[in-house]
């Protein structure tokens, strides 16, 4: 999932390192020999913006390093937007001037694994991999092959409004069960009856990232892959009906606006003061508070929380967050591997651990359970899902599959006729590729 829409223009900028090098495009020229000293040609990374204007002192540390140890390769580095990156790498895959590495958001690695554009690598060739956060690893594997490695990891988690909780509930503090938070969302409804506006809790009905998520708190999946080689639906299951019916009952218990629409623009709810708790993005805090569609005035009373989950522990998130691939055509792969062993070192996850950003590992993740500004994603994160990597799996989405089934039950279905309706759907476009 793409965390935020940021610039689309990209900055390119040629890092130099030692010798002068080859001209020409992504690995142009490259000449592979038995060591760094003596390996030469070009290295092309892109990296998202996000890394411009959040860890600059990592990426400038890392190549630093990469410089040292291959004198003699020319690194060129570009930062692209999430608004135009996918656009921007189909062509230059179709031109055949590929990068060497490239950035992905995690949805989008299945795309490249299919058709072929990435390279397969090694596990064992990067630090903590044996404590890689298990959802963002998966977001890499496809028929038990590893084409990227983790970068970053994000999660959902709720965030309220802190006033509001402590004028109807006495106290500022989010539940850390679901029974005490229901609890809160009850008194919140009952001081704010004569609003009919507002949602003790904006949960959107067509949410389908957050249904799964109540399906997952419940051991249920979406489609597994079975002994015969394929991929089968399997929200009619009873533990992930389970987890349906229970996502929409809250949703008809605390969500008073329209249940049809999505949550695209959930945080202008929750900026408008018409919600105590959306459950979201990190980010979507900063756009409820960032004006013109946000309230500044909410900066200092919109936290983040742990979100709690019907079993006692926090409500599994999607995983959001990016992998890094080498391309499958790249000339200078020993390069590639090193620069990208480099960016995900133990030693790299720390920068990020230390800006607040989730490691791709358990043993980094671990302390920013206890830290106050991460605590809420960190602890999201251990048991976070990912949708199936299957070949169909994009056709599913862009039928609207999961979106039907959750309209449909808030409609009048039940819950057992729309999940075999659902399944039906992915059984019919989950093993061919789109």
């Amino acid at each position: 999932m793409k965390r935020r829409q940021l610039l689309a223009a990209s900055v390119t900028i040629a890092l130099v390192a030692g010798l002068a090098a080859c001209a020409g495009g992504s690995g142009s020229q490259a000449k592979q020999s038995t060591g760094p000293n003596t390996a030469s040609g070009t290295l092309t990374v892109w990296l998202m913006s996000d890394a411009q204007a959040s860890w600059p002192d990592l990426v400038q540390q890392v190549n630093d390093e990469f410089g040292a140890e291959y004198p003699n390769i020319t690194l060129k580095l570009s930062y692209q937007g999430w608004a135009d990156k996918v656009n921007n790498l189909d062509t230059a895959l179709g031109q055949g001037k590929a990068p060497d590495v490239v950035e992905l958001g995690n949805t989008e690695t299945m795309k490249y694994i299919l058709n072929g554009s990435l390279a397969q690598v090694d596990k064992t060739d990067f630090e903590n991999s044996d404590s890689w956060i298990p959802g963002l690893e998966n977001t890499c594997t496809y028929n038990e092959k590893l084409y990227c490695v983790p970068y970053y990891a994000g999660a959902r988690v709720g965030i309220y409004n802190t006033a509001m909780f402590q004028q109807a509930t006495g106290s500022a503090d989010f539940p850390t069960t679901e029974d005490g938070l229901t609890a809160a969302l009850d008194k919140l409804q009952a001081a704010h009856k004569g609003d009919k506006s507002y949602s003790a809790l904006y949960l959107p009905g067509p949410y389908w990232y957050a249904a799964m998520s109540y399906v997952a708190a419940y051991g249920g999946t979406i489609a597994r892959f079975d002994s015969s080689g394929n991929w089968h639906g399997t929200l009619e299951d009873p533990k992930a009906q389970q987890g349906i019916q229970h996502f929409v009952d809250l949703v008809k218990r605390y969500n008073h606006g329209d249940l049809t629409v999505n949550e695209l623009h959930q945080s202008d709810v929750l900026g408008k003061q018409e919600a105590g708790v959306i459950y979201g993005n990190g980010w979507e805090a900063t756009s409820a508070v960032t004006a013109p569609a946000g309230n500044p005035a909410l900066a200092n009373s919109l936290k983040p929380a742990i979100f709690p989950g019907p079993d006692g522990k926090p409500l599994p998130s999607f995983i959001g967050g990016s992998d890094l691939a080498i391309t499958a055509r790249t000339k200078v792969a020993d390069a590639a591997t090193a620069w990208v062993k480099l960016f995900t070192s133990a030693k790299s996850e720390a920068v990020l651990a230390g800006k607040n950003i989730l490691p791709n590992n358990l043993s980094q993740l671990d302390p920013l359970k206890y830290k106050p500004e991460t605590a809420a994603a960190a602890n999201a994160v251990p048991d976070a899902w990912f949708t199936p990597l299957a070949p169909g799996w994009a056709a599913i989405e862009k039928q609207n599959v999961l979106v039907n089934m959750l309209n449909g039950i808030l409609a009048g279905q039940s819950v057992d006729q729309a999940t075999k309706a659902a399944d039906t759907q992915i059984n019919r476009l989950i093993n061919t590729q789109s």
